[in-house]
């Protein structure tokens, strides 16, 4: 029992682990790098869950470790990405690309760019909130950082992979940047049900939904590859909205 115990916050620890990695390679601008880890870190914050599961080891001091992790790996790596993002796409010079200077600290950056910071802020408050509200035992009230995480990070990787000169002039315009940072930030917060992906019973009319949004995962992801990513997400909000006036009507 003693070793078991601690099997889900040592997988948790490997999220955590992950993050960090994904932290540098987000300072050092290897945006890609950065993606990997993150992907990395939520695959293992939803086998932490899964562990505790079916160990039944479910404890209180495992779920805010798993909180912590995720304010890493989910809230200041998609921030530092998307001020990394922000810098790129801001003219050289001059305007809203005009530089901050300190010879005193070493520091030159964009002060325009530290918007993208907002997500990190909005995630941990997200995490914070998720914590203390009983409601979100089986769904979700707002966007979960870990999607989140994905709908930033998807955009360094489409830039590199699937580049086009529509795709790269949207995903580098510093406007739609802001929007999306804005949109984000809004979206965790959100009073927004949405659906959970938990499977009580394999039935088909009571997981209708479900096996209709997997199934579309699997062809968008086939065709999109990672533009499937943010359509996805857009995908889950939708029907989860859907749902929900299906419910209440």
């Amino acid at each position: 029992m003693g070793i078991k115990r601690h099997i889900p916050n040592l997988i948790t620890l490997l999220n955590l682990f992950s993050g960090s990695l994904a932290v540098i390679f987000a300072v050092k601008g290897n945006l890609v790098l950065a993606a990997i880890f993150v992907a990395a870190g939520i695959f293992f914050d939803f086998f932490d869950g899964l562990a505790a599961r079916l160990l039944d080891v479910k404890s209180e001091v495992g779920l805010q470790l798993d909180s912590l992790a995720d304010v890493v790996t989910s809230g200041v790596v998609p921030g530092i990405v998307m001020y990394q993002l922000l810098t790129k796409a801001l003219p050289a010079s001059g305007g809203l690309g005009a530089d901050w200077n300190s010879s005193v600290f070493d520091i030159q950056m964009k002060p325009f760019a530290l918007i993208g910071i907002l997500i990190i802020l909005a995630s941990a408050y997200r995490l914070a909130k998720f914590n203390v509200d009983e409601r979100q035992t089986d769904s979700f009230i707002g966007l979960p950082t870990p999607a989140n995480a994905l709908l930033i990070l998807s955009l360094p990787l489409i830039l590199t992979y699937q580049p086009g000169p529509f795709i790269s002039g949207l995903l580098l315009n510093e406007w739609f940047l802001v929007g999306l940072t804005l949109v984000s930030c809004y979206l965790l917060n959100a009073e927004l049900p949405l659906f959970a992906l938990k499977f009580s019973d394999w039935g088909f009319k009571e997981n209708k939904l479900r096996y209709f949004f997997i199934v579309s995962c699997i062809v968008l992801i086939i065709f999109l590859k990672f533009i499937a990513i943010p359509v996805i997400l857009m995908l889950y909000v939708l029907l989860s909205i859907i749902s929900n006036r299906s419910t209440a009507a």
